[in-house]
Parts: structure tokens; sequence; C-alpha cells
């Protein structure tokens, strides 16, 4: 059995590691960290755990004393780096679920997270864990940086067709609504119930932090740098993102052949099911599945894509797991087989 350790449990993607790591076949869950609520049960914070994860929550600080194989750091950004840097020479395997290590340095980094950056030595080494695109370097990897839940489904959307250059790349376009879960498990105004429910609203247009990262791992799939408009919207809803993207082809293409295109491209990926239906969220629930369509509109010559996925799981700890299951050589779908939650 592999020995794993989380730090930062006591949020929504801590108790959704837990929730999938405690019947995972190959890996034990060695110890869980909080600073605030060390001391006390798992389960005191997080009580559908109760009989189930009654563990003591420890410091992270005694993360040694249990040598585990891999630490998922599910902290906030600005704190995650601190610990990889106190972790780095340990011979542990790191997947970060922060967005510390997601960009590509720490200038840009500090342009979108106001934050100077602590440890800018791990930008060399850190992979970006989305493994239907990079599973290969996610199985070599020492420090992976999980995607945040907006640019999993929003990079899939649009990957396929900037690899094929069939689209401009100067001109994409993205919308994505997600439940209120996303904005974590601390009380906000923004996720006051008398303010989401029977509510719907755009926020953070135009300078949204997942934007640079959807756009920087977009520019990885084609011939030139992708340019995104990306606007969030939030839901009345507590778990789940739909995205639409919307895209410009820059030749003549048939509805088939878009379909096709991707088809063909995830073929081979058991968690992104693609299908003409639309997506819709609660066919993806507590899963780490990523649902897909994509359709070309003839009158207009433009391309809708769309994606739905759970933000807690492929948008955080189920996307976690599966690149742990990648980096320990395990298997990829080891503890993920989840089936949907409907209605």
């Amino acid at each position: 059995m592999k020995k794993i350790a989380i730090i930062g449990a006591t949020g929504y993607t801590g108790s959704e590691l837990v929730r999938i790591l405690t019947h995972h076949p190959e890996v034990s869950i060695e110890v869980i960290t909080s600073e605030t609520h060390k001391g006390m049960a798992f389960s005191d914070i997080h009580p559908q755990f109760r009989g189930i994860a009654d563990d003591p929550l420890r410091s992270a600080d005694e993360i040694e004393n249990y040598s585990p194989d891999l630490v998922f750091l599910a902290l906030p950004h600005g704190i995650s780096m601190q610990f990889v840097e106190k972790l780095w020479n340990k011979n542990i395997k790191i997947i970060d679920l922060s967005g510390d290590f997601r960009l590509n340095s720490p200038d840009t980094y500090y342009q979108w997270y106001n934050i100077e950056h602590s440890f800018p030595e791990g930008f060399k080494h850190a992979i970006f864990g989305l493994p239907e695109l990079n599973r290969d370097r996610i199985k070599n990897s020492h420090l992976v940086a999980n995607p945040g839940c907006f640019p999993t489904g929003a990079i899939l959307s649009v990957y396929p067709l900037l690899k094929h250059n069939l689209v401009n790349p100067e001109k994409i376009i993205i919308d994505s609504k997600t439940g209120v879960t996303g904005a974590g498990v601390k009380p906000k105004n923004v996720t006051h119930f008398p303010n989401v429910h029977d509510n719907f609203k755009a926020y953070n247009i135009s300078g949204h932090r997942h934007t640079i990262e959807i756009q920087q791992e977009l520019s990885k799939a084609g011939e030139q740098s992708a340019v995104v408009q990306f606007t969030p919207h939030l839901l009345p809803v507590d778990r789940g993102i739909l995205s639409t993207a919307y895209t410009f082809p820059n030749q003549q293409l048939s509805d088939k052949e878009v379909k096709n295109i991707f088809k063909e491209m995830y073929k081979d990926t058991f968690f992104i099911r693609y299908n003409d239906a639309l997506p819709e969220i609660k066919n993806v629930r507590a899963t780490n599945y990523v649902d897909i369509s994509v359709s070309y509109d003839q009158r207009t010559g433009n391309i809708i894509s769309l994606t739905a996925l759970d933000n807690l799981v492929k948008g955080a700890a189920g996307q976690a797991v599966q690149n742990m299951n990648l980096m320990l050589n395990l298997d990829e779908l080891s503890g993920l087989n989840l089936i949907p939650v409907h209605p």
C-alpha cells in the first residue's frame, strides 16, 4: 500500500480526497492535517464521515514522521508554495491543488495573483496535471500542479480544434457556470444563501485568474498563441460546472468533421465521455467524468463545444487522485470508478 498524506483537509477539496481515497484499493491515508482544528477528529469537521474517517487531525509539521510516498496539498494559493519548498528534497511526490505552480513562470504568477512567489525553482519541474493531455509527463514527475476547475473543462472543449489548426486561436470565447462550492468552504457574502438562491450572475469578467491558465495550455495545442475571453458565472447549485466555448473556423468544415475530431481525440480517455447529447451537470455529479459535446453551426459558420464536470472531483480531488495513480505507477482508474449521483 502506498502511503498518502493530505495537508489541509478541512475544506471541500480535502473532504473529497478523503471520500475517494478511503476505498482506494492501493493506498492508505496515513495522516490528515489541519492547523486550525489540530487534535479534533476529521469527522468532527465533516460529520458525513462519522464511523468512516475518525482520524485525528495533525499538524503539518508531523508529516515526515509518517514517511508518505505522496502528499496532497489542499491549501490556498500563496500557502502551498511554502510547503512545496519544505518538502522538495524529502523524496516525497507532491500534488498541489492550488494555483501556485500552474503557470509558466513566477512573473506570470505575480501578474495574475499579485503575490511574490517564494519558490520559483518549482516552476522548472511542475507538470500541469491534465492527464488526458500530459499523461506521460505526469508519470515521471515529482511535482504536479493540479488544474483549476474551470480550466479543466474549458481546455478540453477547445484543445482538439487548435491541435488540428481548425479555428482562429486569437478569438476564443468561453462562458462557464459554476456551483457555489467553487468559492470554498469559508462563508462569504457572495455564497450566502439569500444572495445565491433564485439568482444567476456573472463575476470577475476579464480578470479571472483561470483565464491565463486556460490561455496558457491552449497555446500549447496549436502553432500560435491563443487569446481567450473567459467569463465565469455563479449558479444557484452546490456543485458542477457547465462550460460553453465558441470558436471561429479558419476553413470550411462540416458538423460531421468537427464531431469526428473530438471523438478521435478522446476515444481512449476513460473519463471524457463524448456524446452528441448536450452535457448536464447532474449527469457527472460526484464523479471524475467530463461529458463533452460539439456542434458546427451551419448558419453562422462557428463551432460550439460544451463540457460538464463536477468541480470538486474532476475539477479538483478526483483529477488529483488520477494524477496520483499515474505518479505512483498504479492503475489510472483505481479508486475513481464512481457512478454519477442523479437526482
